[in-house]
């Protein structure tokens, strides 16, 4: 089986040694995506302005890679402090509706920088 790497290049980057997303027959395994601008730099924001930021990396990402958030099949959230647990809901079903992906949340982690970091695991779109 064939393992792709799909990005282009207006692809949200990290510096750090990992590829944005990785493709092994219909199932794509996304990187933790937070909130940086195309070069990796980290953008800080709101709880709200981090979490909308990621997600839409990660919407990009996942259409590099010919899918979208509906073939989300599996989510772990970062949330950075337990007290955004609740607008962290509140957004997240704007963004993903029932029946909504296996999902793992952990919170307090992630270090002062970010607020919030999503990856997941989706299937190709299928045309």
């Amino acid at each position: 089986m064939t393992i792709e790497y799909p990005s282009r290049s207006d692809t949200p980057r990290s510096h750090l040694p990992f590829s944005p997303a990785t493709r092994v027959g219909d199932l794509i395994f996304v990187s933790g995506q937070a909130s940086v601008d195309l070069t990796g730099k980290i953008v800080s924001d709101t709880f709200e302005g981090e979490m909308r930021r990621s997600i839409e990396n990660l919407r990009k990402v996942l259409e590099d890679a010919n899918s979208d958030l509906s073939h989300v099949v599996q989510t772990r959230n970062y949330v950075r402090d337990s007290e955004d647990v609740i607008e962290f809901n509140r957004i997240y079903r704007e963004y993903f509706s029932a029946p909504f992906p296996a999902r793992t949340t952990i919170t307090n982690c992630l270090g002062p920088n970010l607020r919030y970091e999503i990856d997941c695991v989706a299937v190709v779109r299928k045309d």
